[in-house]
């Protein structure tokens, strides 16, 4: 017999589902294919996290984001990164203002565009490591520190950036702690010959599509909340805590193709957010329990640019993604508890008659 509060979750998750169609449905009015990019880009929306989209330039990245933000009644805010941009130009800065009346003179903070919900980084890794380092406040603790006083930024709050490739000319590496910021580094590809056919047929009539608004801050809040009761059972923990040690060097369950190809391996947090995916995944898709399939369903681009491979693994052809498919492949899978239903334990014990 389902409880009642069993029904409230089941209905939630049913309106979560929904949502999530709704949402990719809009999504698709614009972008042709990309179905794995933008179901990616939904589940760190709704698990709380950022996301790093990269690709070579033409691949609708900035025009994705865009589009998702517009099917959001949230405040969204444009930084395009440049070698000049200044770290004040993303948080804000202190002005000098005259008071009316009195014609004291004070400092006035004004905020930057950092002060949004949703944050389009666009080409981040075009401007220098000292103004990308303005972000790692806001991504981890959203909150800004400027002239000494600390700003809350408003919930929700993602930072969704764009990247070229590293080869590309007049760009800068993201700091390692800057991209582990990021709870997902996704890859966009080219389309295939289908899809590239009909992005030329729907883009070349200078139609430009209305979207319709599909989701607020508050629902987006308490997406989040559900997702965050979601259970998670010590099988899954175990498995995600397996995947990340394993693709540490030093660590003794490291496999041998990871002491032999990898200089450093996934952090801690590189296991909340396989943990976070996996239940933002069930989440859309209607389930109220977490699978192995959804951790793996989330492995590569959670841990992809946490893994750093050595020069050994260049030569072989190996990168960072064909790490994690062999993790996947070889970490084992842990064993499913036994259930042994224990006896009763309020039962009282009669003694005999003497």
């Amino acid at each position: 017999m389902t409880k009642p509060e069993d029904a409230t979750i089941l209905e939630e998750l049913k309106q979560f589902r929904e949502a999530s169609e709704k949402l990719r449905t809009e999504v698709e009015k614009v972008i042709v294919g990309q179905r794995e990019v933008v179901d990616q880009l939904l589940i760190a929306l709704f698990a709380g996290g950022h996301c790093l989209l990269v690709g070579v330039p033409g691949l609708a990245k900035t025009l994705l984001i865009s589009t998702v933000a517009r099917a959001l009644e949230l405040e969204f805010s444009r930084i395009q990164f440049t070698p000049d941009l200044m770290p004040s130009d993303i948080t804000g800065t202190e002005i000098l203002e005259e008071e009316a009346g009195t014609g004291k003179r004070v400092f006035k903070f004004v905020k930057g565009p950092i002060f949004a919900n949703v944050i389009l980084a666009d080409e981040i890794n075009r401007t220098p490591p000292k103004t990308q380092a303005a972000l790692l406040q806001a991504m981890q603790e959203h909150e800004v520190t400027a002239g000494g006083e600390t700003f809350a930024l408003s919930p929700p709050f993602f930072v969704l950036a764009t990247q070229n490739p590293i080869e590309q000319e007049g760009t800068y590496p993201l700091p390692e702690a800057q991209l582990d910021r990021f709870m997902f580094n996704v890859w966009v590809d080219y389309p295939s010959l289908d899809e590239e056919q009909k992005i030329l047929a729907k883009t070349t009539f200078g139609d430009r599509r209305e979207l319709r608004i599909v989701l607020n801050d508050r629902q987006i809040l308490n997406m989040q909340k559900l997702i965050a009761a979601i259970p998670v059972t010590d099988y899954i923990i175990d498995y995600a805590a397996r995947l990340t040690r394993a693709s540490r060097p030093a660590d003794p369950a490291a496999p041998d193709f990871i002491r032999k190809f990898v200089d450093w391996g996934a952090g801690p947090r590189a296991g909340q957010f396989l943990i976070w995916g996996a239940k933002a995944f069930a989440a859309m898709e209607g389930r109220y329990t977490v699978s192995l399939d959804d951790i793996r369903r989330v492995a590569v681009p959670v841990m992809r640019h946490r893994i750093a491979c050595n020069f050994a693994a260049q030569a072989q052809g190996l990168d960072s993604v064909a790490i994690v498919h062999q993790l996947i492949e070889t970490v084992p899978e842990p064993e499913i508890p036994k259930y042994e239903p224990k006896p009763p334990t309020d039962i009282q014990q009669v003694d005999e008659a003497p």
